[in-house]
């Protein structure tokens, strides 16, 4: 059974791979078997259609979830939302070429947008989680859920484009800020 394990796991990473050089659709699973080193059959043994790889690539995704006690700076939310965006860098980049795929294919693939929306939809409400503990009673009444959905589509935009160079990182650090000040 150990076997069948990692002829699943170098039938994703193949997968992963080919998808990323060529395209979902220009990828056949022929090809994936042959960068796996597995026969054909064995792909479509775990995954019966191409778009079942392409969904189990994207549950491979690292989790958004964040505690929010990790993060949070009482009283300074500009800090809060750099150290939850920090992290969320941080497990995104573990896997950049994942991540940047599935931002591709989400235009074409149903089941890649619908996750990805998803996981959207968990970091807005991590961050307004972490916009309510850092700002405590203050930002009681405020726009939080706004607020959370503005920052939770720049870090979207961060990881779709998968890179985050020392310019992009001084510009997300402004709009923390700009968001911060507004809720205050």
């Amino acid at each position: 059974m150990a076997e069948d394990g990692s002829a699943r796991e170098r039938i994703l990473v193949a997968a992963e791979e080919l998808f990323a050089e060529l395209g979902f659709d220009a990828t056949p699973t022929s090809r994936i078997a042959e960068r796996a080193g597995v026969p054909k059959g064995l792909v479509h043994y775990y995954f019966r259609r191409k778009p079942d790889l392409l969904a189990a690539l994207v549950r491979r995704l690292p989790s958004g979830a964040v505690d929010p006690d990790l993060v949070v700076v009482d009283g300074d939310i500009a800090a809060s939302l750099a150290e939850l965006v920090a992290v969320l860098d941080a497990r995104s980049d573990a896997s950049p070429l994942l991540s940047h795929l599935l931002w591709r294919e989400a235009d074409t693939h149903p089941d890649v947008r619908d996750a990805l929306h998803e996981r959207h939809r968990a970091v807005a409400v991590q961050v307004r989680d972490v916009i309510l503990a850092a700002g405590g009673p203050a930002v009681a009444g405020k726009d939080v859920d706004s607020a959370a959905a503005l920052v939770a589509l720049a870090v979207s935009y961060r990881h779709s484009v998968a890179r985050h160079s020392p310019e992009e990182d001084r510009l997300m650090d402004r709009e923390l800020a700009f968001v911060a000040s507004a809720l205050a």
